[in-house]
Parts: structure tokens; C-alpha cells; sequence
């Protein structure tokens, strides 16, 4: 008993520093988010502010058009999450239990989307949206990222270790491929499911080079080149500013992490990728 909470305590040691560590940016963010200018850089006025200064929220809001920015990154982001659940379903029911010729090496070719960097193929993609008369435009910021590589192989690895029996036994009930799709694959990879979603939201909530390239207007601009705009000014940024506007467009994302957080670490310890 001894050794064992000696164990678990000795754990906890170890996980809370690298916890405080973690979260102290966050911290620091919000903080300085209440902050003066003058304090921000003033050494002797502490961690703390002496005054909460609240109008930094408003004041953030008021520089570039937030409201508009947020809508665009919900639209956008979800957008981009539905097209990708179901091209990333298809994909990875017809790589896991469908026969049909040359499978692997179109799987091979497949994944090759995971090894080049997206940065690698922001020309081609340019182009490609360009020819489409897509710029300047929601869709712009959509269309390149309507499939994923990385979720397939993560989904067709989920759908792998679901037992051949359920899905024999549905197709005896009369259900073709889609139908066993929808009632016997994805309710068992619900977990990797969540998994996804959230590594897809928070990597397109938080682009910002190719929606910067491919938009010119603020009616079409998302979160990020918001607090680009707080950044660039010719007297230096404004670090209350734009770290209470940081806090807006981050706390979407930990509100979403802390509903979902324990299907999150679900997901991983069964998605089994073997």
C-alpha cells in the first residue's frame, strides 16, 4: 500500500510541474490581457495588475470586425470538419473491408497527403482554387482540405478492429455498404471519431497563412488575421490588445477540450493503431 501511493503520489510530482508549465503561457495571456501597457513592461508592478482593466476586451473588438471573423472561422472550420468526417468515412470503410484491385498501392499513394508539409503544396492549391473563380471567398479556405490523409489511416485503423461478424450479420439483415457504414462502423468509432474532430477544429481554427492568401476582405477574414492586424501597427502591437483578443479566439477551443476531454483521451487509447 505504501509503495503503492508512493507511486501515485511520486507520479503526480512529477505531472503537476510539467501541468504548471503547460498552463503558464495561458496564464500569462490572461493576465496581461487586464493589464496596462505600462504595466506590461514595467518590471516592478508585479504578476499582477493593480487595476483590472476590462476595456482591453472592447477596445480588441473594436480594431478589426471580430464578430464577422468569428462567424467566418465557425463557418469555415465546421465546414471543413463536415466534408472531411464523411470523405474520411468513405475513404477509410473502402480501404479497411472493401476488395478491390490495387488497394495498397492506392492506400500508399493515399498517405503520401500526410508526408508533404501543407506549406509544400500552398502554390498548386493557389492555383487550383484560383482557376475555380474561388478567391476571396469562403469556399477558398474549404475546398483544399475537404479530405485528410491523416484522418483516413487514423479511421480505417479504428474500422479494422471491428469484428467481422457485426457487419457480416447486418448484411444477412439486408444492409448494403452504406448502411453498415451508418449503423454498425461509426457508432464503434465514436472515440476516434472525437479524436479527429478535434485535432481537425483546432488546426483550421488557427490558420492563418492560407486564409491570409487567398482573402483580400474583411467580410470574408477569419480569426487569426484578426490578431494579425493587432499585431502589425507602426507604434509596435498593442500586447493588452491583442492578448484580449488571443483570449477570445482561444477560449472556443478550450471550452470545446474540456467537454470533450475525456473522449479525447479515450479516443487514443482505442484507436489501437497497429
Amino acid at each position: 500500500m505504501n509503495q503503492s501511493l508512493l507511486k501515485r503520489y511520486g507520479l503526480h510530482g512529477i505531472l503537476i510541474p510539467i501541468a504548471l508549465l503547460w498552463i503558464s503561457p495561458l496564464l500569462w495571456i490572461l493576465v496581461t490581457s487586464v493589464k496596462t501597457r505600462v504595466e506590461v513592461f514595467d518590471a516592478s508592478s508585479g504578476l499582477l495588475p493593480q487595476n483590472f482593466i476590462w476595456d482591453n476586451y472592447p477596445a480588441a473588438m473594436a480594431v478589426a470586425p471580430f464578430g464577422t471573423y468569428m462567424i467566418n472561422s465557425v463557418l469555415v472550420t465546421g465546414s471543413i470538419l463536415a466534408c472531411q468526417i464523411v470523405t474520411i468515412s468513405l475513404a477509410a470503410f473502402a480501404f479497411a473491408r472493401l476488395t478491390f484491385p490495387c488497394k495498397n498501392l492506392i492506400f500508399s499513394l493515399f498517405l503520401l497527403q500526410i508526408m508533404f508539409p501543407i506549406y509544400a503544396i500552398f502554390l498548386t492549391n493557389f492555383i487550383t482554387v484560383r482557376e475555380l473563380g474561388l478567391l476571396n471567398s469562403l469556399p477558398a479556405m474549404v475546398v483544399p482540405f475537404i479530405a485528410s490523409g491523416y484522418g483516413t489511416f487514423m479511421l480505417r485503423q479504428a474500422f479494422r478492429q471491428v469484428p467481422t461478424e457485426l457487419a457480416d450479420a447486418a448484411r444477412l439483415d439486408g444492409c448494403g455498404h452504406f448502411a453498415t457504414l451508418w449503423h454498425v462502423y461509426l457508432p464503434l468509432v465514436k472515440p476516434t471519431l472525437v479524436a479527429f474532430a478535434i485535432i481537425s477544429v483546432v488546426t483550421h481554427w488557427n490558420d492563418y497563412m492560407w486564409p491570409l492568401l487567398v482573402t483580400n476582405s474583411e467580410s470574408v477574414r477569419t480569426l487569426p488575421i484578426g490578431l494579425g492586424l493587432l499585431a502589425k501597427s507602426d507604434s509596435g502591437a498593442d500586447w493588452t490588445r491583442l492578448m484580449a483578443a488571443t483570449v477570445i479566439v482561444v477560449s472556443p477551443l478550450l471550452l470545446l477540450f474540456v467537454v470533450f476531454q475525456r473522449r479525447f483521451v479515450d479516443s487514443f487509447m482505442h484507436a489501437g493503431l497497429k
